[in-house]
Parts: C-alpha cells; structure tokens; sequence
C-alpha cells in the first residue's frame, strides 16, 4: 500500500488518530460529479445531460473543474427523462467519457430510474466501468416530476411515482460477485446506519476488498437525516479500511458534503442531487457545482485530488479503454 492510499483509510472515529491526522495534513479531497441521475431530465433544468454527447460534454466540464469521477445514468433514447438499462448506451457514453476525459474514472450506476427492474440493474455492467454504485438496501420514494414540454423530446404532463426498491442480502451478493468478476470497484450507497450489517455480510463472503467504498447519501427520501451528527454517527461505523464521500440532496449538498471535507471524507456534487446554486437560482451546470466544492476544499486545507491520486486512494489501476464493441457475457434482461 501506497503513503497515500494508507492516508486515505483510518479510523475515522479515532478522536486521538483525527487529531494526528488534522496535524499532519488531510489526503487529497476527490470530488465526484454525479452528472444526470435517471428521473428527471431537461424539464427540470437545461442543462441537465440526456444524450451520450451531452453526457461527455458533462463530464468534461466537470473534469475541468476539478472532478477525478463522473457518475453516469444512461438515458432511454426515447424517453430521455428516465434511466435506461442498456449497456450499448453505456458503451457508447464511456467511450466517449473517455475520449474527452483521459483520465478520469467512469462509474455507472446500478440504482437505473423509475422503469428500471431488479434484473436491468446487472445489464450496464457490461460496459465494464471502473466503478458501479451499489445500493446497500431498500428504498421507498415518491415524488412528482414536471411536465415536459415539447418540443423536448419525450414531452408529457407530468409524472408521479410511488414505489419501493427491494433489494436483498442475496440480489446485492449476486451484484457484488459480478462487479467482482469484472473488476468493477462498487461504491456502495448507504443510506443508513443499519445497512453496515449488509456491508459485513459482503466482507465476510469476500464479494468487496478495501478499500470500502462508501457513498452516505443524506436527506434523501428514507435516508438518515442530513445532519453533522448522524454524519458523525456513520463515519464511526465504518469498517476498518474503508473511506467515504457524502452526497446531499437538494440544499443540503453543500452543507453536507462540507462536513464531509472536515471528517476526512470526499465528496458527491452534481445536477443528479441539487440543481440550485441557492434558493431559487439555478446552478449553470455541473461544472459550476464541482468549481464551488473545489474552491470550499481549498478554503478548509486540503488539496483537491487528482485523477491520478483518486485512482492510488481507490486501489484502481490505470485509466480503463472503453469501446463499443462487446466480449462480456450478456446478462439477460427480463425485457
């Protein structure tokens, strides 16, 4: 293990440790972009990215803002407010991710949108990202999405949605082992403490290896609370060799995400999550997000990372070629 990636991992409730480490110096901050997300789209805001052309114009506005990771949901062409689970779109979208961004690291989403199934959720594997989120447990959202308006394409009156993911201790092995077999690194989102016993349960089966990769996703529907102390409550759990990022919902991103910086963590921006610079003003794009995180690293003492240093604190190897050609075994969808 690399000087850095240990300084990356420690034991992040260790006050006496924290100490030592806020004396010595924080690691690198990375800062991942989370681009689009799958259940709204330009009808929310413009400059929300659908198309794979947009999406790496995206990412290479949030790569040269400061971001070592693009977060990605593959959009349904002909209905480009929802997610969709076709990994030749992935495909096609990496590739171009990494024609733009030569180093940047490309994580695909499993968590799909609205229409996605349980068995979609194997299929963008296929395009073999460098990291994949993974979900630790069930979810329940409901929310509204606005009309969309022609000549947008995909126009309708509005849409309302009420539902439950459900995941289980076996769906996730069986995601896990895949992303194993592939070499995919999962970045486990974990919406509350109680989802550290699926996390163990992964350990114990050899499905993940450190470093842990947790994403804590705050004030999201059935999330824990967007608060500092139950931050402070999940960075304690934490399983030896681990290291976290904090994603906010709405306004609470930056809140979030800053005490992130202060723990020791890393951070999630990006129009996915929040789509305003502040109370009714909208962001510019993703770029503007990551710029002001970048500079709020900067303002508490650490560096922002590097592709290059988010890849050795990840445990990931040289940027991935992406193409559109396929030799991964298919996985079936029940499509």
């Amino acid at each position: 293990m690399s000087e850095l990636s240990d300084s990356a991992t420690w034991s992040f409730g260790d006050t006496y440790e924290t100490v030592e480490r806020l004396r010595r110096g924080m690691p690198p901050a990375i800062i991942t972009c989370a681009l689009n997300g799958g259940v709204q789209g330009k009808e929310a805001h413009p400059a929300i990215p659908e198309t794979p052309e947009e999406i790496a114009a995206a990412a290479a506005e949030a790569y040269e803002a400061g971001a070592s990771i693009v977060h990605i949901h593959g959009r349904h062409p002909d209905r480009p407010w929802d997610a969709t689970d076709s990994p030749d779109v992935y495909r096609e979208i990496n590739a171009r991710v990494r024609e733009r961004c030569p180093e940047i690291i490309v994580n695909n989403t499993t968590g799909g949108g609205m229409s996605t199934t349980m068995e979609d959720r194997l299929r963008c594997l296929e395009a073999a990202p460098e990291l994949a989120s993974l979900n630790m447990g069930p979810e329940m959202t409901r929310f509204r999405i606005k009309p969309r308006p022609a000549p947008l394409p995909g126009a309708h009156d509005g849409l309302d949605y009420d539902g439950c993911t459900p995941y289980t201790y076996g769906y996730l092995e069986t995601l896990a082992g895949r992303m194993r077999d592939l070499g995919v690194r999962p970045e486990m989102e974990t919406y509350h403490a109680g989802q550290f016993w699926v996390t163990h349960a992964l350990i114990e089966r050899g499905l993940i290896e450190p470093p842990y990769v947790h994403q804590f996703v705050m004030g999201y529907q059935t999330s824990v609370y967007p608060t500092v102390e139950n931050l402070c409550g999940l960075v304690r759990e934490l399983p030896a060799g681990s290291l976290f990022f904090v994603c906010g919902i709405g306004p609470f991103q930056f809140p979030m995400t800053t005490a992130a910086l202060l723990l020791g963590g890393h951070v999630r921006v990006g129009l996915e999550d929040n789509i305003y610079r502040s109370r009714g003003q909208l962001l510019d794009g993703n770029g503007e997000a990551v710029a002001r995180i970048a500079r709020i690293v900067r303002d508490v003492g650490r560096e922002v990372a590097s592709p290059a240093q988010a890849r050795e604190m990840l445990g990931l190897g040289a940027p991935r070629a992406f193409d559109t050609s396929s030799d991964t075994p298919a996985i079936e969808s029940d499509r």
